[in-house]
């Protein structure tokens, strides 16, 4: 059980990582994969699996328009070995329900395709409940842009997906257009959201400098 109950209403920064500080993409199939199981997983009514979604929107003539999420995923950021959200609790229970698919079926899938077993991530997702305007400010430029904060090896630059993109294209797919349009509305502009996020990431790396993918993240 958790020390404190995770409150439907509330905004929370969530993440994991690597168990060992192991990469949790090995290739761009992997982060795709992982992309989609965000998207299918955040769902009151449960899927079963992927395959099994993909079969019913496949075989589907209209699908499910507008299905109840559990959660709303204000912004994101996929890292090679970690990963981080914010997120507001959308139903009772709704958080650890969609983690506990998430992680659980990428997991499924990430032993399978590579050939091994046993846990993937860190133990438990973490959740920091978010309850302060100014701090909300800084750790959602922190989140969106997270990637910005590490040093990635070249070799690893492409395993990396953010709700950046989303917001630089007005093209919502993980992230909540609800969610997204009183962003914007706050901020004014996706530009000025890009320049706010710049500077939030400016301040960090003058303060510490790029972290390692092998550090732990030090939040702001």
């Amino acid at each position: 059980m958790r020390k404190d109950p995770l409150i439907t209403g509330q905004y929370y920064h969530s993440y994991n990582r690597g168990v060992d500080k192991r990469d949790i993409f090995m290739d761009q199939a992997d982060l795709d994969r992982f992309a989609l199981s965000v998207k299918e997983f955040n769902v009151v009514k449960p899927i079963g699996s992927i395959k099994e979604r993909l079969i019913e929107l496949r075989d589907s003539s209209s699908g499910v328009q507008h299905p109840q999420r559990l959660v709303s995923i204000v912004v994101y950021c996929f890292n090679p070995n970690h990963f981080h959200f914010i997120l507001k609790q959308e139903v009772d229970g709704g958080i650890s329900e969609f983690f506990k698919r998430l992680l659980g079926g990428y997991t499924n899938y990430f032993n399978l395709v590579h050939n091994r077993s046993g846990a993937l991530f860190q133990g438990r997702f973490k959740s920091t409940l978010i309850d302060d305007n100014a701090y909300f400010l800084k750790i959602r430029s922190y989140v969106h842009v997270n990637y910005l904060l590490h040093d990635i090896p070249k070799a690893k630059k492409h395993l990396v997906l953010s709700s950046e993109k989303e917001y630089d294209t007005d093209n919502f797919v993980l992230v909540s257009k609800k969610e997204a349009k009183e962003l914007l509305y706050f901020y004014g502009n996706n530009k000025n959201f890009k320049k706010e996020c710049m500077n939030v990431v400016s301040f960090i790396r003058e303060e510490r400098g790029l972290t390692s993918l092998l550090e732990e993240d030090l939040l702001p």
